[in-house]
């Protein structure tokens, strides 16, 4: 029996560190595994070794072995040594066994290793485990449940950023074509259009939103609705054919659909998504950004039956109908070509911003956008919210209304009004209009007093559209002229179900004509058409018109246009009730100056009768 001390407390770096004689009854396995160990250790901490206890084994099969590491145990022990005297360590100092502790077993495993791969399972075993032993079932189920329920919540309320990730991995891993293919397939299917990608689909990590770049968009009922993945250049063949000469658009075997038909390029579109708003049935669209449209809208084929109410032509609203919280839209011109041979109509916009667009409330989110601008053949157009403020600082009280949205179009053409129009619009055959109005809506928390206005305001506008429309129906319809009727009518009336406009018209030589057939004027009197007409003539160079028009909000839910929410007839009603009050001050001021006059001519009588009488 004999003893190997290997003690770190008393050794010499200047002399190399060698053993020569070792003795135990360990395997061989154990005897290296203890000599490696020792020269990894030794870095940080100085550790005794005492074997003992031991036999005597072959020192022969073993000196080979443990000598190649004589080197690396040498130069682990003189950096052990610098570190020492660096830290002001007295070599004599006692070893504090305390601190062995702190060597886990991943930091055994780690020294005996030398392979990436394996130190890093080592590491995310620890991580996830805290120990070192191979993962139980229950182990792996617990961190794919984690995975799985974590990827679930970012996808809820991170959506786009999800998605964002997703794009990119398949990006990385050369999946774009299968990537653009579903993503055109689907909106195929969905939207009912041709789709074509010239670029792959990228993830914008500054913004947050994923974009597409080059895209293609046709709708035309004889080609096939299929996803393509090409030159956005060859795709847009078609729009640059009807652009220059009407080639497609005038084909009957082409263009046979009663609908609006388009063919769109666009050079960028970002979108953000929501899984809370899909799973609410608004649509998964977010946020929209359109930028860089060209092409043609083609609605030639469109085409309506005889006295068809416009009303018939609403949306109907269905769970998905997109609602999206920001839409923005910048460099956009497109031509637009009207049924019955109406001249192409350019129109651009230079930039767009909404709040929100819902399909369901397009037109009614249109005119309260935050701001629009742009042409409409060659007329300028604006769209803007107005900030009013209050001009006596001292008044406190808020203001009655919650909105103000004014709209304004200059030297628009006539004929973009009087196209099916049988009212005073439809009698004007030429000449321009500039229309300048103030889209408000009343403030619910206002006071009483301005409530009261509101309300007032509202009644008085329900009571002369009755009025209008019991002349019209020639039947004696019950409108109240005493107070107390009044008041329980507007009783009744809550202000924020109502929108109102003030409109300015201001018409610049126009020409009017008599119409042929009356029998659809609705609400017009025959018996002042023609002097309406004889009035616009006389004073054509111009007229203006100023009205206010109540709406209610009902009126706008699924409406797309003017027409569909009526908001056309009642501009045509209004005007129409403006040219008759002049026609009527026009008269009234004939008979004053007639009689005024007849007054002076016989006054002038009188006096020259009473210079005779007098020389007589």
């Amino acid at each position: 029996m004999s003893l190997l001390r290997l003690g770190l407390k008393n050794y010499n770096t200047t002399k190399p560190f060698s053993i020569t004689k070792i003795i135990s009854n360990s395997s061989l396995n154990n005897i290296l595994k203890t000599s490696f160990h020792t020269s990894r250790s030794i870095r940080k901490l100085p550790i005794h070794y005492n074997i003992t206890n031991v036999s005597l084994i072959n020192k022969t099969s073993l000196l080979s072995s443990i000598q190649n590491d004589n080197f690396n145990f040498n130069r682990s022990i003189h950096r052990s040594t610098t570190f020492l005297q660096q830290n002001n360590l007295h070599k004599n100092e006692p070893i504090n066994n305390h601190d062995l502790k702190f060597i886990t077993d991943r930091d055994r495993q780690l020294a005996k290793t030398q392979n990436i791969a394996k130190k890093l399972k080592i590491n995310l075993r620890w991580l996830l485990t805290r120990s070192t032993d191979p993962l139980s079932k229950g182990t792996i189920g617990t961190v794919i449940s984690w995975v799985i329920f974590s990827n679930a919540l970012i996808f809820l309320f991170a959506t786009t950023t999800f998605l964002s990730a997703i794009i990119y991995l398949m990006n990385s891993l050369f999946a774009q074509e299968y990537l653009a293919t579903k993503v055109g397939e689907f909106l195929t299917k969905n939207l009912g259009v041709s789709v074509v990608f010239e670029n792959a689909i990228v993830p914008d990590w500054r913004s947050g939103k994923i974009t597409f770049n080059k895209v293609f968009i046709s709708r035309r009922p004889n080609l096939s609705r299929s996803f393509g993945k090409g030159s956005q250049k060859e795709a847009a063949e078609r729009a640059r054919l009807a652009l220059s000469a009407g080639l497609l658009i005038n084909r009957g075997d082409f263009d046979d659909g009663n609908y609006t038909q388009y063919d769109l390029t666009i050079d960028q579109i970002e979108i953000s998504l929501s899984f809370s708003k899909w799973i609410n049935g608004t649509g998964i669209l977010d946020e929209l950004s359109i930028s860089g449209l060209r092409g043609v809208v083609d609605r030639t084929h469109v085409n309506w039956a005889k006295n068809d109410d416009p009303r018939n032509y609403l949306n109907k609203h269905k769970p998905g109908d997109f609602e999206i919280e920001k839409f923005v839209m910048n460099d956009v011109l497109f031509t637009m070509y009207q049924p019955k041979n109406f001249r192409p109509i350019q129109i651009s916009i230079f930039n767009c911003d909404l709040p929100r667009l819902r399909k369901h409330w397009l037109l009614y989110d249109i005119l309260h956008a935050n701001s629009i601008s742009g042409t409409y053949d060659n007329s300028m157009f604006t769209i803007h919210r107005k900030f009013v403020s209050h001009v006596n600082d001292s008044n406190k009280d808020k203001l009655i209304w919650s909105k103000m949205t004014r709209l304004r179009v200059d030297n628009l053409d006539v004929d973009h009004l009087n196209a099916g129009d049988s009212g005073p619009f439809g009698w004007i055959t030429e000449g321009k209009v500039d229309m300048l109005g103030d889209v408000m809506l009343p403030d619910a928390n206002a006071n009483f007093s301005q409530l009261q206005d509101i309300i007032h305001v509202i009644g008085d506008g329900i009571l002369k559209e009755a009025k209008n429309y019991s002349e019209v129906l020639g039947s004696t319809i019950f409108l109240p002229e005493n107070s107390s009727a009044n008041k329980e009518i507007f009783s009744q009336i809550e202000p924020s179900e109502y929108m109102i406009i003030d409109l300015s018209v201001k018409l610049h030589n126009v020409k009017a004509e008599v119409p042929l057939f009356t029998s659809q004027l609705g609400y017009i009197n025959n018996a002042l058409i023609r002097p309406i007409v004889g009035y616009i003539n006389s004073r054509r160079t111009y007229i203006p018109i100023r009205c206010r028009i109540i709406k209610n909000v009902s009126d706008f839910e699924g409406s797309w246009t003017v027409y569909d929410s009526l908001l056309l007839n009642d501009i045509s009603e209004e005007v129409y009730n403006a040219f008759a009050e002049y026609v009527s001050d026009s008269r009234k001021k004939s008979q004053r100056i007639r009689r005024v006059g007849f007054w002076s001519l016989q006054l002038f009588i009188q006096i020259i009768l009473l210079g005779v009488s007098a020389f007589a």
